[in-house]
């Protein structure tokens, strides 16, 4: 097991759920952690939860805000964990509104980020970037469209990475959830709780420490050993359509 100490780790998305947990469980192993999302007061919030961190207020989608926040800066490891999901309309009836969201947050603001982080990472011959893909990326399933397109947008981007920094001795894991109880689903929703706690009823769903202790497994692991693909299931759920339920 590597030690994250003296390594500094940017977390996209860190305000909540995922990203939240994962800055908690990285800054707990001794790396230097920044914080990186839309809502300040939950950033800070979330940066009172960890160690030696910083806040860095950031909407991914925005390209040029993205350059002017990290395009000076060095990371050892970046997770990039920012994305939501909106609606389960069926496509021939979908929000293109939507559509652009979706798209430009999960596969956009993913280019954006490892524009400006994986050319440092390249230079100095090492480093870890992690992206938070989904089971969506794998299998489809009715209403989840555009959010299973960009996920599978997700996975490809990965492999390309991987190909095109090959011998580079940069690290690139994907871990992709299955049902995480997070504010993904008020977000997909638009705050509608009962609709939302009805994806989680009757059975027990991933937590955002479990997604984040895959991460950390994975980071942790000698320098020659990369953790390519992490696909995290409840023992409850055996497929995007097949969940076990009470009653």
């Amino acid at each position: 097991m590597s030690t994250l100490t003296n390594k500094t780790a940017l977390v996209t998305g860190a305000s909540a759920g995922i990203g939240r947990a994962t800055a908690e469980a990285l800054s707990k192993a001794g790396a230097k952690v920044v914080l990186a999302a839309r809502r300040r007061d939950r950033l800070e919030a979330a940066a009172a939860a960890c160690g030696d961190t910083e806040v860095v207020q950031l909407d991914v989608r925005d390209a040029a805000a993205v350059e002017r926040a990290l395009g000076a800066r060095t990371f050892d490891i970046v997770v990039a964990n920012a994305g939501l999901g909106r609606g389960v309309d069926k496509i021939h009836e979908g929000d293109p509104a939507d559509w652009a969201e979706m798209l430009d947050t999960n596969v956009k603001g993913l280019l954006h980020v490892v524009r400006h982080t994986l050319p440092s990472m390249v230079r100095a011959g090492r480093g870890d970037l992690v992206v938070l893909g989904s089971v969506a990326g794998r299998q489809v399933y009715p209403g989840g469209n555009v959010y299973c397109a960009s996920k599978h947008a997700v996975r490809a981007l990965y492999e390309a990475m991987r190909l095109d920094a090959a011998g580079k001795g940069v690290r690139f894991t994907t871990v992709d959830p299955g049902m995480v109880e997070t504010e993904f689903s008020l977000v997909r929703f638009r705050g509608d709780t009962e609709k939302a706690s009805d994806v989680y009823a009757g059975m027990t769903p991933l937590s955002p420490a479990d997604v984040a202790d895959a991460i950390l497994y994975a980071l942790t692991r000698p320098a020659h050993v990369n953790i390519g693909e992490i696909v995290l299931w409840p023992t409850d759920q055996a497929s995007t359509t097949t969940v076990r339920r009470d009653g």
